[in-house]
Formats: C-alpha cells, structure tokens, sequence
C-alpha cells in the first residue's frame, strides 16, 4: 500500500508516492527515482511500483517522486528527454529528501537513493548535490556521462562530491551505458576516492530487472542484484 502527497517545487505540484513499512519506526528510508516513462504517471509504471513495494517490504520507507511533474503527464516523451534539465530535477531531489527529513517516522540520518535507467543517473546526480545521502544504488544508469541543461556539468563530474558508498549493477550486452561507460564510472569513482562496488553480468543487456519486459528481463542476474543491494542497503542505511 502507498499514499500520494504533493508537495510544491519552484510553483509547479509533484507527487510523491510514499511507501511505508510495518512497524512505528523511525525508519530508514530511501528516494527511489525513476526510470524512463515519464508519459505516465506513477500509478501507471508497474516497475517502478513493484520496485518501491519490494524495498518498503524490506524495512525501508520509500518516496518516489514524480521528477516529469514539469510537463503534461501526455506530453511526448522525446520532449520531455530534450528539454530534461539537472537544475531542475535537483529541486525535485532536494524536495523530497526534505520531505522524508520532516517526518516522524523516518530517520533523517538514514536516507539513501536508488535508481534504475534514467532514474540511476538521476540517484548519481542526487547523491552529487546532496551530501547528508548515505547510499547510492545505480542499476544500469545512462548518460552519466552527458550534460542536461544549460550550464550543468556532466553528470560524471559530480563523483567528486559523492559522499556515500556506492553500488552499481550492469549488463555486459548494454548499448546505454556500455561496458566502456562503466569503466569511466568506475574510474571517476576511484579517482574521488569514493568506496564503491561495481557488478556487471553477463548475458544481460539493459533493464534487465524490468519482468514486465520479458525481452530485456533477465530473473537469475535480476535476483542476484536485489541480494546484493539489499544487503549492500541493510549495511550502509541499518
């Protein structure tokens, strides 16, 4: 089960899904940001659900922020990828992290981000701007190393002001990050100083935990991710 709150970012109302864990809490909590179809809103994205649902089971309360709220939800997707602008999606970030801060059942020392295709770089840019973050989950995450909007850096150069550890999952057959894009990830990492753990599988290409895509959707490399970045989550937020 979730609620739907809005809340109001630079005169514009974004929703934001939260799910909770059983128990009174105060509880970790994670930004879950989401992935590519922002046509839709979050009602209509069963992944990103499914997702949310699964890491509130684990005892994490779970805000999902609606980060396309600046266009029509049926605006054309290719406009909304073009006009997409780190500016303002920080404030969606920044946003909700306040919101989950603000309330009692969630400790605000205890707040990581996680993100799958659009929304993992999204989580590396949040964790980039926003230093009181203590994880960061990237499942192949694209375009990291591209710049949106006006004036923004690319992405990749925020690595150096990432102050959590980091985990990231990739397939070996993806086209968007490929295999040499993550090898830039890592290295910008390294370079930062910032501990991390990248897993690449092969065999698998890109949202390859997305089950309802049965061509990309790849369950033993899907599984192993989720073993992997629940314990990863248990020992950085619990």
């Amino acid at each position: 089960m979730h609620t739907i709150d809005e809340i109001k970012v630079d005169d514009s109302n974004m929703e934001v899904f939260l799910f909770e864990p059983d128990g009174d809490g105060p509880h970790p909590a994670i930004i879950l940001a989401m992935h590519i179809p922002g046509h839709m809103g979050i009602e209509h994205d069963e992944f990103t659900l499914k997702t949310a649902e699964r890491l509130a089971h684990n005892g994490y309360a779970v805000a999902v922020p609606f980060i396309f709220h600046w266009w029509e939800k049926d605006a054309v997707m290719d406009t909304k990828r073009k006009e997409f602008s780190d500016d303002r999606c920080l404030l969606d970030l920044k946003a909700t992290f306040e919101y989950l801060k603000k309330r009692n059942d969630v400790d605000s020392r205890r707040i990581g981000i996680v993100g799958h295709c659009w929304g993992g770089r999204v989580a590396w840019l949040g964790a980039g701007h926003i230093p009181q973050l203590k994880a960061l989950a990237v499942f192949y995450g694209g375009r990291i190393k591209e710049a949106m909007g006006i004036g923004n850096p690319p992405a990749i150069k925020l690595a150096e002001n990432i102050r959590c550890p980091v985990i990231g999952f990739f397939g070996n057959e993806d086209s968007n990050p490929t295999p040499e894009d993550v090898d830039d990830y890592e290295e910008a990492l390294k370079k930062a100083g910032v501990s991390y753990r990248f897993y690449r599988y092969d065999g698998a290409g890109h949202a390859f935990q997305s089950f309802s895509m049965p061509e990309r959707y790849r369950e033993k490399q899907s599984e192993d991710a989720w073993e992997k970045v629940l314990d990863f989550l248990k020992a950085a937020l619990k």
